[in-house]
């Protein structure tokens, strides 16, 4: 490639900044979220949702399925909706019942493949699936709402805005599972596929069209059709807990991907001499936008308000700081954020991303992983030890000997076969622990090895249980953005924060956490509906009530 043809950029941020859990779990999505990425390649194929089958009765229970082709390819929406008793409806993984299962397809299921479906799916973990099933999932209804909303269709009236913008979906799914998991389809079979070869796409298409059955089924129940600025509102709510954080230690070359996309392209936007009226118009509007999402972001946890009202007042301030007469304006508005909460920062990173398409855009297409971790060669122990004390200082100062320094560890449950957090001195389990702990594991090998170099593979012969650190540390010069750098089993380390991180490359706002280990969010809210792929755009960051 000519050089000029690569878009000019600023230095990225250091990972030793980025990779840190208080930057992580204070992130928000961008246009390269995985949500938005679809949606753009949904309208742009101009892709049509239809109603395959539908057999609800007047109560709502019953079985649908919508099909819809992308890439070439057909895919359907097998949706399971079930009359679930108020006591067993509950966020929790531990539940065994929910008011609606899922599962996406391959292809369009027939009447046999229907009537196994609708017996498997409302069973979840306790049933087995096959390779045409892709995708599987669960939710269950924001009861209030859901009744609300049907009793005023029913009315013949809309329902009250207030409670709409407040709660902003009819279900929340308690599990999106893809992968290989309970016999459904490895991520191999459709890794290739066009429209869904990006990270996670097959699951937020699921999301998505979960949405639209959610919509349809409350309108059948009530009688009525719903508002459409409502309807478009109304996303997909989730409660995400630990199962999710480990991915991102155990995928290290994703992560990178990940971040290393965000930041070139933050870094490219940054390098604007200048910025045309029509984009200094966009990003005032935006930034108005922004401001009304935060005031419209509520959680009951008095901690988390407490930091939303002072991100509030402190983006009243940040956005001043947007000074399109300097050189470089948007590089100098991330300087001018310096100083503020990473709140601000991470905020300011995605405004000023998000009127730049064009130049952004196509780095979504980097965001994959089709090779798996690609290590350099080295000669010898000692080069081993020169990389670490390059790229892991962070992980040799913690004292992992004391109670604060590995005061928990991760482990699987043998019940559900989630990851768990335990408390390494209080609960029992710790001789179970899963290797996540990669601070501590890279300390340890630093000091293991020998003051007279050696071949690293003789090395590791001697000393197998240093090969996973050994391997993290040669992909350090290639991925540099591929560990959280901070101690993961240290009595205060939050998973919280690993949380946010991924659910905000997902797509996610609104999160509203209810402890250190899990949150509730909202997908899809302010997402095009079914019928508007091409009216309405890409234009639905940090959505806001009536837009």
């Amino acid at each position: 490639m000519k050089d000029e043809l690569i878009p000019p950029q600023v230095p990225l941020r250091p990972p030793q900044d980025v990779m840190r859990l208080q930057r992580m779990g204070s992130m928000f999505p961008t246009r390269l979220s995985f949500l938005r990425s679809l949606m753009r390649r949904l309208a742009a194929e101009e892709v049509r949702v239809t109603r395959h089958h539908w057999h609800i009765d007047a109560e709502g229970f019953g079985e649908a399925v919508y099909r819809l082709d992308l890439g070439g390819h057909t895919y359907a929406l097998v949706a399971i909706s079930t009359d679930l008793p108020d006591e067993m409806r509950t966020d929790r993984v531990i539940a065994t019942a929910w008011d609606t299962a899922y599962v996406l397809y391959d292809g369009v299921p027939d009447a046999a493949e229907i009537a196994r479906i609708a017996q498997a799916a409302p069973r979840q973990e306790a049933a087995r699936f096959t390779e045409r099933d892709l995708v599987l999932s669960r939710a269950n209804k924001s009861v209030r709402l859901f009744a609300h909303v049907v009793q005023a269709l029913r009315d013949g009236t809309q329902p009250d805005a207030e409670m709409i913008r407040d709660v902003g979906y009819l279900m929340r799914t308690t599990a999106v599972y893809g992968n290989g998991k309970f016999g459904i389809a490895d991520r191999a079979l459709i890794e290739d596929r066009p429209g869904l070869e990006g990270p996670f796409a097959a699951e937020m298409l699921t999301v998505w069209l979960i949405r639209h059955f959610t919509h349809e089924l409350v309108e059948h129940i009530g009688g009525g059709m719903l508002d459409q600025s409502l309807k478009r509102h109304l996303g997909i709510g989730n409660s995400t807990g630990l199962g999710m954080a480990p991915f991102l230690v155990t995928h290290p070359v994703l992560l990178n991907n990940w971040m290393m996309v965000r930041e070139t392209a933050l870094a490219r936007v940054r390098a604007f001499e200048s910025v045309g009226l029509r984009e200094q118009e966009r990003l005032q509007t935006l930034a108005d936008r922004a401001a009304r999402h935060l005031q419209e972001w509520h959680v009951p946890d008095p901690c988390h308000q407490a930091r939303i009202v002072a991100l509030r007042a402190d983006w009243e301030r940040a956005r001043q700081l947007i000074d399109f007469a300097k050189p470089q304006p948007l590089d100098a508005a991330m300087r001018a954020v310096a100083d503020y909460s990473c709140d601000v920062q991470e905020l300011m990173a995605s405004l000023l991303i998000e009127p730049f398409g064009d130049l952004v855009d196509g780095l979504a297409d980097c965001m994959a992983d089709p090779f798996g971790p690609l290590l350099d060669p080295l000669p010898d122990t000692a080069a081993l030890a020169a990389l670490i004390e390059e790229h892991f200082a962070w992980a040799l100062k913690p004292d992992y000997a004391a109670p604060e320094g590995c005061g928990q560890f991760w482990y699987v449950s043998e019940a559900k076969q989630e990851p768990r957090l335990g408390l390494r001195f209080e609960e029992p389990g710790a001789e179970l622990e899963t290797p996540l702990d990669i601070g501590r594991r890279v300390k340890a090998l630093y000091e293991a090895l020998p003051r007279q170099p050696q071949k690293i593979s003789q090395f590791i012969s001697a000393h197998p249980d240093h090969a996973l650190a050994a391997t993290r540390v040669q992909m350090a010069p290639r991925y540099p953005y591929a560990e959280i750098r901070d101690n993961l089993i240290a009595a205060d380390c939050l998973p919280i924060d690993m949380l946010r991180c991924k659910l905000s490359f997902f797509g996610a706002s609104k999160f509203d956490p209810k402890s250190d280990r899990w949150t509730r969010i909202t997908l899809c809210q302010g997402a095009p509906l079914a019928d508007e792929l091409q009216e309405r755009g890409d234009d639905w960051w940090l959505p806001v009530f009536g837009q």
